[in-house]
This record gives structure tokens, C-alpha cells and sequence, in this order.
């Protein structure tokens, strides 16, 4: 786990996040995935968790109501979170099939923002669930944003897009370096 505490640091001089608080961050998401698997292994596995300033954003799908419940509670536990953004399904018993085109999704949409110079794409957190897209991190401009929004939308077979994306504080509308 602290290789991706190491991995999130050394991404630093890409995001528009300071050191500190990528350093933050990854301790936070260790600290909570730690306690998820400490709960239940089936919880580890089944609940994805992003933390972007203090933000936790939690996705995923677990088999009930209590569950889903019981990874918010663990979440809220760690220091320095600020928030619990829950976006846990109740599991509605996916096929393979079902997974697998939510992996496709991601990863479409995570190629297009990699392809385009103008989106600085390891600032967005990319995440689906039942074919639900969300998106988490910070935009360098609102133009950079309004291209993330095209990309998702014209991804197939997306249902539904949920945004926790910010616009950073740097008022830079000029998109990245």
C-alpha cells in the first residue's frame, strides 16, 4: 500500500494539488482501504475509494443496505476527511458482462482525456458502476471541464454521469502547461 502512497506523490509535479496534500490524500485512502479489508475482505474488494483534498468519494456495489452503511462509517473514521461522497450501489446482481462494460467505459473515457493535450487527465478519478459514470479531481479551467463533459458523454452505453469535479482555485483558463 505505500507503493501507491509513493506513486501518488511522485505524480505531483502533473496534478494541481500540492505535495502535501497528495501525501494526505494517500494516507487517507490507505488508511481507510486498511480498514475496509480489516471489516471484510468482500468490502476491500468490493468498495473503490478516491480521496482528492480531504474529499473521500466512495463507488462500488455491495450485496446489501447494511454494508453500504458500514463502509460510510469506516470512511468517516479516518483523520482528515472532510467529506464521504457515497455513490455504493446495492448490488442488482451483475453479470460478468455487466462488469466488464463498466471497466470498458472507464477505460474509454480515460483514453480520450489522455489523448488531448488540453485536458490534463491525471487530475480526474474515473469511475463506473452499473454503467453510472463519476468523476472526480479538478479541472485547470472551465473550458478543460466542458471538454471532459463531451468525452463522457459520448462514451456508449453510459446511463447516467455524476460529477464531483471542481474547477481549481488557480483561475487558469488557459487549460494545462
Amino acid at each position: 500500500m505505500l507503493t501507491g502512497a509513493g506513486a501518488e506523490v511522485g505524480s505531483a509535479t502533473m496534478e494541481e494539488r500540492s505535495y502535501s496534500s497528495i501525501l494526505d490524500d494517500a494516507t487517507i485512502g490507505t488508511q481507510i482501504k486498511g480498514n475496509l479489508f480489516n471489516f471484510s475482505t468482500s468490502l476491500f474488494v468490493d468498495v473503490n475509494v478516491t480521496v482528492k483534498e480531504g474529499s473521500v468519494f466512495l463507488t462500488g456495489s455491495v450485496p446489501t443496505p447494511n454494508l453500504r452503511i458500514q463502509a460510510i462509517k469506516i470512511a468517516w473514521q479516518s483523520d482528515g476527511v472532510r467529506e464521504v461522497k457515497n455513490e455504493i450501489q446495492i448490488r442488482d446482481h451483475s453479470s460478468l458482462l455487466d462488469v466488464a462494460k463498466d471497466k470498458w467505459i472507464s477505460a474509454k473515457l480515460r483514453f480520450k482525456l489522455t489523448l488531448d493535450k488540453e485536458i490534463r487527465s491525471i487530475n480526474y478519478s474515473i469511475d463506473t458502476v452499473n454503467r453510472h459514470l463519476y468523476l472526480m479531481g479538478i479541472a485547470t479551467s472551465a473550458r478543460e471541464l466542458k471538454r471532459v463533459f463531451a468525452y463522457a458523454r459520448s462514451v456508449r452505453h453510459v446511463r447516467k454521469i455524476v460529477s464531483y469535479v471542481r474547477i481549481s482555485h488557480k483561475g487558469n483558463d488557459k487549460g494545462p502547461p
